[in-house]
């Protein structure tokens, strides 16, 4: 799984052990989530600063944060199959399991990893594992945080702030739909549905820079904000 044998198979043990098992709260993965955080946020500085020498700050922290993300961290450790190692208690098995789970298992695991093998073993299995979401994030020129490049791209075109309205919810409390519109200037983009807020925002802020034609696919189908030549500033016609 991580490609390196614990002198100390407790640490990788309790890297997987989620608090809904254990008596407090200190016999679960949360010291070690905390720990791993911050080596990941450590190693990815030191690929973006060595790869990205050109970078200004803003822009490297634009990457890092995408990097280190809730969503990508549980992308990565559902890749590797940590969600279905996860010790849980009874009342979480069998439903599906929200991001931040998988995604706190992967840095239990960089913590447990750190504390076995130092900083170089944990980087050793950090690099590889996320170098194609660094180098996709930096030649986007989004990372993945469109309401971000909506903000600065309506700010400059249309001197606006874009602002988003909730449309309909629907489903239980514990697992509600959004469905949000962004509107700038006094138009309104396409609606989008989304598990959270967050993300339906962020699907209408996509959708919005699709109209405008500052987002568009890139020959491998991934989005990429297009180049300032002038083209996307104007809204399209109604």
């Amino acid at each position: 799984m991580v490609g390196h044998r614990f002198s100390d198979p407790a640490l990788l043990d309790l890297a997987l052990r989620h608090a809904s098992t254990a008596e407090n709260r200190l016999a679960s993965n949360e010291r070690l989530e905390f720990l791993g955080d911050a080596v990941l946020g450590l190693v990815v500085c030191e690929m973006v600063f060595l790869r990205f020498p050109d970078l200004r700050e803003g822009e490297m922290t634009k990457i890092k944060s995408h990097a280190v993300s809730r969503e990508t961290c549980s992308m990565l450790a559902q890749r590797l199959g940590l969600e279905k190692l996860l010790v849980l208690g009874k009342g979480m098995q069998g439903v599906e399991l929200p991001d931040s789970l998988p995604a706190a298992a992967l840095e239990a695991v960089i913590g447990a990893l750190y504390l076995d093998a130092g900083y170089e073993g944990a980087a050793g299995f950090i690099r590889p594992l996320i170098a194609e979401v660094v180098e996709q994030a930096a030649l986007s020129g989004h990372q993945q945080n469109f309401k971000s490049v909506l903000q600065q791209h309506a700010q400059q075109v249309f001197d606006a702030t874009p602002q988003y309205r909730i449309l309909d919810e629907q489903g239980p409390d514990h697992a509600k739909c959004f469905k949000i519109c962004v509107e700038i200037s006094g138009r309104r983009y396409e609606a989008c549905w989304g598990q959270t807020k967050k993300k339906a925002e962020q699907e209408a802020a996509l959708a919005a820079l699709r109209e405008l034609g500052v987002v568009r696919e890139g020959p491998g189908g991934e989005l990429r904000v297009a180049k300032e030549d002038g083209e996307g500033d104007t809204p399209p016609a109604d």
